[in-house]
């Protein structure tokens, strides 16, 4: 078997069989492309499944010269996930990064924005120009929903249940939730969609697409990391943000305020309560009304 077919197959199978969105697959097929340059350069022809724990090894010392620790790690997790594949077609009985640990890193905590930065940042929306309504519709999206930049982009006018105070998120690995929406974010979206949208020349096959740009077709993550950015400089924030940002902003100020984390883990579409977990870690000082206010020896 040749690198490249290993690596065609490899991708059907985290498609297929895990699941995967095509940005987590990139990011998996870049990681064992590393060791594939790594093999080139040093002039050693050895197959996918031939190549032993040694050759791997000194790959992962190598990298560890140029990169941190954090990016050390995940290149690890991709080729851990390639050999545990071929283990699971039987091309291979054995996985060469078995004994290979993955640095040590802490856990690194996400950035928020306060309740007032938020605020700041919407308010300094230009809304005399037609984009002005989408990016506050957008951004209180983000922040009220918290929802991930792709799940924005991609979110359509047939996922609006307003009615029933919900929409349908798509995540990763195409898994569908139900996501509470205020009345305050419903009247944002509502004024965007009949004010703007309805104006505008949509392309065929963007009629169901709800945030639309000036050619009438789906924005992209690019797009949004950049009317998110301009608009942190323009109010002189300081601090590096990103979409993701809001989502984070959304998990924690839900926490602050006491909501439980189980029902936070259901609207973010973590797998794991242990991913939303990391919010825990960001402000304790609601922990000690916690204990005051429900253990019976307070």
């Amino acid at each position: 078997m040749k690198w490249n077919q290993a690596l065609q197959d490899f991708q059907h199978y985290l498609r297929i069989e895990r699941g995967l969105s095509d940005n987590s697959i990139k990011n998996y097929v870049w990681d064992v492309e590393k060791l594939v340059g790594f093999l080139d350069v040093n002039d050693m022809v050895i197959s996918p499944i031939k190549i032993d724990k040694e050759t791997v090894q000194a790959f992962i010392y190598e990298i560890a010269k140029t990169i941190n620790p954090r990016s050390q790690a995940r290149i690890i997790s991709g080729l851990k996930s390639f050999f545990n594949y071929l283990n699971f077609e039987d091309y291979r009985q054995d996985n060469p990064m078995d004994l290979l640990e993955s640095p040590k890193i802490g856990r690194k905590l996400p950035d928020t924005l306060s309740e007032d930065e938020i605020n700041q940042l919407i308010d300094a929306i230009d809304l005399s120009k037609p984009e002005g309504e989408r990016n506050r519709a957008m951004l209180e999206t983000l922040y009220g929903c918290g929802l991930r930049v792709s799940e924005l982009i991609g979110l359509k006018i047939s996922d609006l249940f307003f009615e029933e105070d919900f929409i349908k998120v798509t995540g990763k690995g195409n898994k569908q939730r139900f996501v509470p929406i205020s009345d305050f974010n419903k009247k944002y979206i509502n004024i965007y969609r009949k004010e703007i949208r309805v104006h505008q020349k949509i392309q065929k096959g963007f009629d169901d697409i709800l945030f639309l740009n000036r050619r009438g077709k789906q924005l992209t993550r690019a797009m949004i990391f950049t009317i998110i950015k301009q608009l942190a400089v323009k109010i002189d924030l300081g601090k590096s943000i990103s979409p993701h940002t809001f989502r984070h902003s959304f998990a924690t100020h839900l926490l602050q305020n006491g909501a439980d984390l189980r029902a936070i883990q259901q609207m973010l579409g973590h797998e794991s309560i242990t991913t939303t977990e990391v919010y825990m870690h960001v402000d304790r000082t609601h922990l000690a009304d916690v204990m005051n206010k429900y253990h019976p020896r307070k």
